[in-house]
């Protein structure tokens, strides 16, 4: 048998043996997404680890009792195929130590958003530069930008089956694209339709304030929103709407905030 053949033959055998294996996940960040996707996560099978910079007290008992781990921040990288930082935008920099730790094969996945009013100015961002980007950059890897552009609410309660008729759809991006079919099979384990919504640079158009930000769409209707997103108005439609919500007596349902979304692109 030539050299060739044999270390395909291995490279099968190896690839084989990591599809047996679960996929090994830590989720950073224990609030309402990120305990949400841990607990999905773990009841679809892989292996789920959740760190919190408050501590193991953060994390739900429903995330728990889904059969997640909790472990120390500074052990949470080590050992992972996937890392999702389900943090404020403008903490992720805080990381970039932990996340050194982790593999190069590592995916690091940014499920954030920015909004200034809520974490402070960056100015790169408010220049122009795509979220995910400047996450790259102050992280010191590669990210795969996914389930941002889902409120925390749809993602807890209108997840489906694959092949459900209405099943939302979740956009995600990333320059590789193995780490990006990586993340969409995940999301698809969560529940949702996964959007394969091209490299980073475009993953603006799921940022806050664009037409597939937060507005439940199905696939079709989810490319034809991408497609129709505007840079330059983005963020004037993302602090308008806040401005909207902040001057309303009563929190909006969830479909009524979807509602609102919807109606600021027609």
């Amino acid at each position: 048998m030539s050299r060739q053949h044999t270390v395909a033959g291995t490279r099968r055998a190896r690839t084989y043996e990591q599809r047996r294996q679960p996929m090994m996940i830590t989720v950073i960040g224990a609030g309402a997404i990120g305990g949400n996707l841990a607990r999905r996560l773990s009841d679809a099978g892989p292996n789920v680890l959740i760190a919190d910079a408050r501590g193991p007290e953060a994390v739900a008992s429903i995330v728990l009792d889904a059969g997640v781990r909790t472990v120390e921040m500074d052990a949470a990288a080590q050992g992972r195929d996937v890392i999702m930082l389900s943090i404020p935008f403008s903490v992720q920099p805080d990381l970039a130590d932990l996340v050194a730790t982790a593999s190069a094969e590592t995916i690091i996945v940014d499920t954030s958003n920015y909004y200034p009013f809520m974490m402070g100015p960056v100015e790169d961002v408010d220049n122009g530069q795509v979220e995910s980007l400047w996450s790259q950059e102050n992280l010191g890897r590669p990210v795969v930008k996914a389930w941002n552009a889902a409120l925390a609410g749809t993602q807890q309660t209108k997840g489906l089956p694959a092949g459900s008729p209405g099943r939302i759809a979740i956009p995600v991006a990333a320059d590789s694209a193995e780490a990006r079919a990586t993340v969409m099979k995940l999301v698809d384990d969560t529940g949702f339709d996964p959007f394969d919504a091209g490299v980073i640079a475009d993953s603006w158009r799921q940022q806050p304030g664009t037409p597939a930000y937060c507005t439940e769409l199905g696939l079709e209707d989810l490319g034809k929103a991408l497609a129709a997103a505007d840079k330059d108005k983005a963020p004037i439609t993302r602090d308008r709407l806040m401005e909207y919500f902040g001057s309303l007596e009563t929190a909006p349902t969830l479909d009524e905030t979807v509602a609102i979304n919807r109606s600021a692109h027609e």
